[in-house]
């Protein structure tokens, strides 16, 4: 039918007969809205009746400059369509920044056409709700909230401009920006607090069982329930780091409500904010925490610990040295995961002292983020960037994989050599223990009856389905309601399993990605900036990014700007994954360690007191990927020098 409207169409034109309006809009501007498709066509297509309608339209100069260079590509009932439309739209003179800044929808290019702005020719995929901002402008996928701006849309302007002169621009540009940083920087204030918050709650728990006692309290009935401080619970719930950051989404939403709208907002939370990964990360906790998985990773660390006779500093470095390089490869939160629940039970459980207790969870942290570098499809910083800029199996492994085993070891060995006595009193109450548990019969849980080799392979099986389909979330959580009748179906060989633990893990990275969608406003200028500066600077502010901020955002974010030479992006992924154990939120694994190993710490665990112990170890990876750069990174010159030299080289030639 389209193939005989053609026919039809050309013989019209050849024979200088009447086109067929309807047909030809339909054909060649599918996309176009009815406002503009429904408008008449004239007798005449002469590019000079194009002109007389554009001169005689009562539109502003710039609309008519932007219609007189699409008209070429435009029928004349389009033309005029476009003409007549109230509506915004890309022709109307205003740029796609300038539509942002009045915060108003408008009609995008249709496909076929050049964008007014950068005069590419667009291309959009087809959807049944047009986005606010098509993939032409987003550059990626298509953005349906109006918020946040898409990058790409300040460049015009800002060119020229310094790293303050953008930021300035783009507040002023849309003031929202200011606001949700605001908001995200005031979480992160939040997550240092915590501690504070906490212990502040049990001094008023405290406070309200005396007064209870002060008063003679008594339960008069079997059901009934002691009282509690409602002021002491409230703190106790905004003294949970894991709750830090979906508690600030709230006011979140107020600010995007305000400079927006409620539709807008929920556009956002639907369409553009992805938890795939929190959702990820809360499955294959549970699954990794099985009691399977635990006894088949307990036994394979057991080897190296066996090399110093199982000894809790045996146990410490077997733990530290493999299972974070096992991230590499049934990815980072597994990992995590694994060797928190085998720290607890053989280091944490033995009352270490403060000291080693937080030397012990840095390098955890520092440990995993780095020790995923060994392939390219299991950190979620380096499958940001992986097909982008070609970083392959060999290219990570040659360039950062075995970097990162050596700074693993000299790391832990240092540690090790440091609480070298801690570890000789931790093996005196081990042998009490040992003869205390000979004496009384072990907990369910840590019984060592064994279980069938077919048990181990279907949960190797439900973990392996998680990993492989690890972007699929309609998969990997189909198997999980398989893997949770499996545990159900398997009682005798399971421990109970718990998911409040993955559960609030998962609303603090769901939280962390909401706020953290929106902070590219200010990431994407600093990175330029950085890029200026040469390899070592880059992947020192790189590392400082990635402490307060997740290090996926700061790959990914790098990963957008146009043409980075390969030092820097060396010097980004090596800042980022060195930063990953400074703080809590550095790396979307770590909220699961803490939430495994957070009761071993009085009060909580201390931001300040986690962010000194990770630096000694992030130091020292830091001087490993440096130091041992390819040549070309360690002596290249920065954009800056190179555009210099180029200036230099033909006064010399003349």
């Amino acid at each position: 039918m389209r193939l005989f409207s053609h026919l039809v169409t050309t013989i019209c034109l050849i024979a200088g007969g009447l086109l067929c309006p309807a047909q030809t809009a339909e054909n060649m501007h599918p996309d176009l809205p009815s406002e503009i498709t429904a408008v008449a066509a004239p007798q005449e297509t002469a590019n000079d009746k194009k002109e007389q309608l554009i001169a005689e339209s009562d539109l502003p100069a710039e609309a008519k400059a932007t219609l007189r260079k699409a008209a070429p590509f435009l029928n004349e009932f389009v033309l005029r369509g476009y003409i007549n439309l109230k509506q915004h739209h890309a022709f109307d003179g205003h740029s796609a920044l300038d539509h942002a800044r009045m915060k108003v929808n408008f009609l995008p290019p249709p496909n076929g056409l050049p964008c007014p702005d950068c005069g590419e020719i667009v291309w959009n995929r087809k959807k049944d709700e047009l986005p606010a901002w098509t993939c032409h402008y987003t550059g990626n996928n298509e953005q349906y909230a109006r918020f946040p701006i898409p990058l790409r849309l300040y460049a015009q302007e800002e060119a020229g401009m310094g790293l303050w002169q953008k930021l300035c621009h783009r507040v002023e540009v849309d003031p929202f920006n200011l606001a949700a940083t605001i908001i995200f920087f005031l979480a992160i204030l939040h997550t240092f607090l915590a501690p504070k918050i906490s212990s502040y709650a049990h001094h008023l728990e405290k406070k309200h069982k005396e007064s209870l006692r002060a008063r003679k309290f008594r339960i008069e009935h079997p059901e009934q329930r002691l009282p509690v401080s409602f002021t002491s619970t409230i703190l106790h719930f905004l003294g949970e780091v894991e709750v830090v950051f979906g508690l600030w989404v709230i006011p979140f939403a107020f600010v995007c409500i305000k400079y927006y709208s409620m539709e807008d907002f929920l556009k956002y939370v639907d369409h553009d904010v992805v938890f795939t990964e929190a959702l990820f990360v809360a499955v294959v906790m549970v699954i990794a925490a099985s009691r399977p998985i635990y006894r088949l990773a307990e036994n394979l660390l057991k080897k190296g610990a066996a090399l110093g006779n199982g000894t809790p500093a045996a146990w410490w470095l077997s733990v530290l040295c493999i299972a974070p390089l096992l991230g590499s490869f049934i990815t980072e939160p597994a990992a995590m995961t694994l060797a928190a629940i085998l720290l607890s039970k053989k280091i944490y459980q033995l009352k270490p002292s403060v000291g080693l207790c937080y030397a012990t969870l840095a390098l955890l942290f520092v440990n995993v983020s780095v020790g995923g570098t060994l392939t390219h499809f299991a950190a979620p910083p380096i499958v940001m960037i992986s097909e982008k800029w070609d970083f392959g199996l060999s290219h990570m492994f040659l360039n950062f994989g075995w970097k990162a085993v050596v700074g693993i070891v000299i790391a832990n060995i240092l540690y090790f050599m440091l609480f070298r006595k801690e570890f000789r009193r931790l093996e005196e109450v081990q042998r009490s223990q040992m003869a205390f548990e000979h004496a009384v019969p072990t907990t369910w849980e840590d019984r060592q009856d064994n279980i069938p080799v077919w048990v181990y392979l279907v949960s190797i099986a439900f973990l392996g389905w998680t990993v492989y389909f690890n972007h699929h979330p309609a998969l990997f959580i189909g198997g999980f309601m398989f893997f949770l009748g499996f545990t159900l179906a398997t009682p005798q060989y399971q421990n109970h399993v718990t998911i409040k633990v993955p559960l609030l893990v998962a609303f603090f990275l769901a939280g962390l990605v909401t706020l953290g969608g929106v902070q590219g406003w200010w990431m994407e200028p600093v990175l330029q900036a950085l890029s200026e500066m040469g390899a070592t600077a880059t992947m020192s502010l790189a590392s400082v990014l990635t402490a307060f901020n997740d290090n996926a955002s700061v790959t990914y974010l790098a990963s957008t700007v146009p043409d980075l030479q390969e030092q820097i992006k060396y010097a980004i992924v090596a800042g980022a994954v060195t930063g990953g154990g400074l703080t809590v939120i550095a790396n979307a694994p770590n909220p699961a360690g803490q939430a495994i190993l957070g009761k071993y710490f009085k009060g909580g665990i201390n931001a300040i007191k986690l962010f000194a112990w990770a630096f000694i170890p992030t130091v020292i990876m830091f001087l490993i990927f440096i130091l041992t750069c390819p040549a070309e990174t360690a002596n290249a010159a920065t954009p800056a020098e190179q555009e210099k030299q180029a200036q230099v080289a033909p006064a010399e030639q003349q």
